[in-house]
């Protein structure tokens, strides 16, 4: 009876501590977030800490980077999350993927794209700003050529600009090698902005003012939110002429839209591992695209800090998050709003 009782007393004891949250024992270490720079990432990012820390009592922090270091430092398990990962994209993660070192888990956001557009006046024109149709015939990226002298490059005035993405994001190189695949080097300047708030500044000052500007964009997105836009047709999808566009170093880049967007959350396989609940939450993260644009549209007009719209979006959207999580989690969440 006394070994019984010392058996069913130490079996109680380690329900106990297991019960406790993760910050009750020991420090643990921050579960580190790649310190994404374009909104919809920073966004989702800040939704996720939020749930992990407040649902699940884990400590987060977040590391700076471009695309390409932060899905390099995944790999290597120097960070553990990267909240809005466009899976299968680049030849870092594809490897990664291969080799079992990182995971995309969900289907975070259904519907997004990506893509070269223009402001829907470029095209059609607008009435109430008295603005004539610029390029009437334009519809995809073929047509381009034609209409070089309408997208006048400030600092080159022979040819046209394209504005691409900032330098380290895959997005980018895939884009350089668009323009050489569509025949469009010699007629294009390939600008690249400093950073996502700077190009989205330049696309905004443009749209303003009622210039016509030629751009790289994706959504989800505070801009597809907002403004009328308009995206070129390219030729349809070819797997094999993708692997082209996204090796930089391929000197016959061959033109085809984008692989179809699937976003995900990418961990790492320790992460994984450890953390077999956060796994299951991730895979569950599911947000709808529309009200992610009007969400983002309304943040960047506010100039409102991710964090801030993270908190009220759980707080005012339980019915899109709770579901994600177990009952006791989500509880835990909504008290700490």
């Amino acid at each position: 009876m006394k070994k019984l009782k010392t058996l069913l007393g130490g079996s109680l004891l380690a329900l106990t501590l297991l019960a406790q949250p993760a910050h009750a024992g020991e420090a643990v270490k921050p579960i580190l977030f790649g310190d994404i720079t374009w909104e919809s990432g920073s966004l989702i990012t800040e939704v996720l800490r939020v749930i992990v820390e407040k649902g699940y009592g884990l400590p987060t922090d977040t590391l700076p980077g471009s695309t390409v270091s932060l899905e390099a430092a995944l790999a290597k398990n120097d960070i553990q999350v990267i909240g809005e990962e466009w899976a299968g994209r680049s030849p870092a993660w594809i490897k990664a993927e291969s080799e079992g070192k990182v995971f995309g888990l969900g289907d975070t956001v259904k519907g997004a794209t990506e893509g070269w557009w223009v402001p829907e006046y470029v095209i059609k024109g607008d009435a109430e700003r008295g603005i004539k149709p610029l390029a009437p015939e334009l519809k995809s990226v073929a047509d381009l050529a034609r209409y070089k002298d309408v997208f006048r490059d400030p600092e080159d005035p022979t040819k046209g600009r394209f504005l691409n993405s900032p330098t380290g994001w895959t997005s980018e190189i895939v884009n350089s090698q668009k323009l050489k695949a569509y025949g469009l080097s010699d007629s294009f300047v390939n600008f690249r902005t400093g950073s996502s708030a700077a190009m989205d500044a330049e696309v905004a000052s443009s749209v303003r003012r009622g210039k016509p500007v030629l751009f790289y964009y994706w959504s989800p997105t505070p801009l597809l939110g907002r403004l009328k836009l308009i995206q070129l047709e390219e030729p349809p999808f070819n797997a094999e002429a993708w692997k082209t566009l996204a090796d930089a170093s391929n000197p016959h880049p061959i033109g085809t839209r984008s692989l179809a967007a699937h976003l995900a959350i990418g961990v790492s396989a320790p992460f994984k591992t450890q953390y077999p609940q956060l796994a299951s939450f991730f895979e569950k993260v599911d947000l709808p695209i529309d009200l992610l644009n009007t969400t983002l549209a309304q943040m960047s007009e506010k100039r409102e800090p991710p964090r801030q719209v993270a908190l009220a979006f759980l707080k005012e959207q339980p019915q899109v998050w709770q579901h994600w999580v177990p009952a006791d989690v989500a509880a835990r969440v909504q008290a700490s709003l």
